[in-house]
């Protein structure tokens, strides 16, 4: 029997992740979005893909959670885009609601599920997801580090002019300008990159792997980028149903890992059928350490403002 999967949000981000999950054949797709049948829509024409992808996995779209009951895995993307005029606090807030209920209906029907959250701002929301679901913490977690990696990835390869595959990096921290690239840990065909380019190459590539989604909104005009991070959420959704147990990059929870306690930060995991099956701790540098405090300090700034504005509704109620 196949494993099943479900996809919140029917945007680019998640369309585009179930596309790919459907085309991996693994798990059959439920694709859900508050939209009158823009799922169902979606979900159809992918589905239709099959007999010429190879795929006899089934993808159906629901504007409810009745059809999501007993996933094996949820991948909440729903949320807004930030929009003019809109403060950080503002986003902040109301895709704190969106994703809490979204998680609240996920533990409903599917209360022994894993979740990964792709919602931004990414590192908050997976604490608030974590917290509303009251799972485990190896059940929650958050895809943003394989994707901020795969960006470092992609601009060393271009540098060096060698294949990606050759390129290996780990990018951690909060998804946002302070995350923490490793660049000791950054190798090409297993030599440290500092060894294939001068500094100057690589202040710059860590410089723009930390504003590589602004880079891309930037040439959008409208929206933001689905094909890089429906890739990355494909990666971690193989992990986990093949129980391929990958040392990969993603935002958990922390109990004192790395000198962070009581807070979702990416680090390196082990990924596998159990969801976070263990957090992985490498040796910091004291300045490696600075850069990821600095990065912990603006996600806790997030995750304090949850709580203020959720006090305000208890008191209010």
């Amino acid at each position: 029997m196949r494993k099943k999967v479900t996809v919140v949000g029917a945007g680019n981000v998640g369309a585009t992740a179930a596309q790919r999950i459907h085309e991996l054949g693994y798990a059959d797709v439920v694709l859900v979005d508050i939209v009158q049948d823009l799922p169902q829509g979606k979900a159809l024409d992918m589905l239709e893909s099959g007999p010429v992808i190879g795929s006899d996995a089934l993808i159906t779209g629901s504007n409810g959670y009745e059809e999501t009951a007993n996933s094996d895995l949820v991948i909440i993307t729903a949320g807004i885009a930030r929009r003019p005029g809109m403060s950080r606090d503002d986003l902040l807030l109301t895709n704190m609601k969106i994703i809490g209920s979204v998680t609240a209906e996920v533990v409903k029907y599917s209360p022994d599920c894993l979740i990964m959250v792709v919602s931004n701002p990414l590192d908050a929301m997976c604490h608030h997801a974590y917290e509303v679901s009251g799972f485990p913490k190896n059940r929650v977690f958050g895809m943003a580090g394989v994707l901020d990696t795969a960006r470092f990835r992609t601009f060393i390869a271009q540098e060096l002019d060698v294949s990606v595959e050759d390129v290996q990096a780990y990018v951690l921290g909060g998804h946002g300008d302070d995350m923490v690239p490793l660049v000791r840990y950054t190798t090409a065909g297993g030599i440290p990159i500092t060894e294939l380019m001068p500094q100057e190459a690589v202040d710059r590539l860590v410089t723009r792997a930390r504003q590589g989604g602004g880079e891309i909104v930037a040439l959008l005009k409208a929206g933001s980028a689905y094909y890089a991070p429906s890739a990355a959420i494909a990666q971690m959704t193989e992990a986990i149903l093949l129980d391929k147990k990958r040392i990969l990059p993603c935002c958990v929870y922390l109990e004192g890992q790395y000198g962070i306690d009581g807070l979702c930060m990416g680090v390196p995991v082990k990924l596998g059928g159990g969801g976070v099956e263990e957090v992985i701790e490498i040796t910091l540098t004291p300045e490696e350490q600075a850069m990821l405090d600095r990065s912990a300090a603006s996600v806790r700034e997030l995750v304090d403002v949850m709580r203020k504005n959720q006090d305000g509704d208890a008191k209010a109620g």
